[in-house]
């Protein structure tokens, strides 16, 4: 996805929770937005004209856009430094990183730090709110697909055969204790933070760049995109595209979004073929398979780009139930169907195929 849903500013709104997924009492359901007119710039607000960092990160591309140009430098080092810490902590592809050492240490008590503590809670939120369809414990089912380094270095035909299927552990099954930072992992069982890990880092990263810059910002980390801070006028303008690195202008719709977050969640570009399959990175946790590909995209707006990516995830996960399911949680999503066929939810806006009216995209 590269920056637009032509969705007005997208503000937290009456929560709503998704009719499968159960939750506690203490866990906020999935928050929707609405579009409300975007916040009045304060009059200390840098008036400069708009900046556009894109750099490699996270297996993925970075895409930072800053209000005013003469901010963009503080804006990156806040970015580069969110994203630093949280590979540190979620990377599976790292010997190093805190997940593979509670990983490792699967069926023994583990404590862990704070950035790490905040990507476990982001992550069991997400799997409760979707009813399971995003499960942190499918670790093992992705790995054993040949997604256990990174996606670059992934065998593009690999002539091994698929492997035999099994259910994910389940994350009703994972012991986390938030005030102890104690975690521990049922026996032989692997986390994979990679969705919301990257989410809750655009998340992160948005916030603390507006705040450090003084001026609006966009965070995209791979279709996991974070608003914050005042919008330019007119708002930004975002591409959404199957492969959000090589948009298509004048072909792509264009949406614009002054708060908020969207992701987008797909099958198309993470591929790879195994035993003569193509097979993809989304897998279902009930079966361990990759999810069926009823859904070639789907892109949701949400408060925040955690529960929007939480959302897009499970709507792939779901196939043919995804509709229902994100009608009932009230969020504004756009489906694209294997066939091209798009079906719009929640008020998602007509698409709209114009070119960004300058500046950065």
């Amino acid at each position: 996805m590269t920056p637009r849903p032509t969705a007005p500013p997208p503000s937290p709104h009456d929560p709503v929770t998704p009719p499968s997924a159960p939750r506690h009492h203490d866990t906020p359901p999935l928050a929707r937005e609405h579009h409300a007119a975007p916040p009045s710039p304060p009059a200390s607000r840098l008036t400069g004209e708009p900046a556009e960092v894109v750099f490699p990160a996270l297996g993925t591309t970075a895409v930072l856009l800053v209000a005013d140009a003469r901010a963009v430098s503080v804006a990156e080092g806040v970015l580069r430094d969110e994203l630093a810490a949280i590979d540190l902590a979620c990377s599976r592809f790292r010997a190093d990183s805190e997940i593979s050492r509670v990983n490792l240490a699967a069926g023994s008590p583990v404590r862990v730090g704070p950035r790490f503590a905040e990507a476990v809670e982001a992550g069991l939120r997400a799997a409760e709110l979707t009813g399971g369809a995003v499960d942190p414990t499918v670790g093992r089912a992705v790995i054993a697909l040949g997604y256990d380094r990174t996606f670059a270095s992934v065998r593009p035909e690999d002539a091994r055969p698929l492997p035999v299927f099994r259910p994910a552990p389940g994350w009703r099954r994972i012991a986390w204790n938030p005030r102890t930072a104690v975690l521990c992992l049922p026996p032989h069982t692997s986390l994979d933070l990679g969705a919301t890990a990257k989410a809750l880092a655009a998340d992160r990263a948005a916030r603390r760049a507006a705040a450090a810059a003084g001026c609006g910002v966009v965070v995209n980390l791979g279709g996991d995109l974070a608003v914050a801070g005042p919008a330019p006028e007119g708002g930004w303008r975002i591409a959404l595209a199957d492969d959000h690195s090589r948009p298509r202008p004048g072909r792509d719709p264009v949406v614009t979004v002054t708060a908020g977050a969207l992701a987008t969640s797909g099958v198309r570009v993470r591929t790879w073929r195994r035993g003569g399959r193509t097979v993809h990175h989304i897998v279902d946790p009930a079966t361990g398979e990759p999810a069926a590909p009823v859904w070639r995209t789907v892109t949701v707006a949400a408060a925040t780009c955690v529960d929007a990516n939480a959302a897009s995830t499970a709507a792939i996960v779901r196939g043919h139930a995804a509709a229902d399911w994100l009608r009932g949680t009230g969020l504004p999503a756009r489906l694209v169907a294997a066939d091209g066929q798009v079906l719009r939810l929640g008020g998602w806006p007509p698409d709209d195929f114009d070119s960004p009216d300058g500046g950065p995209r």
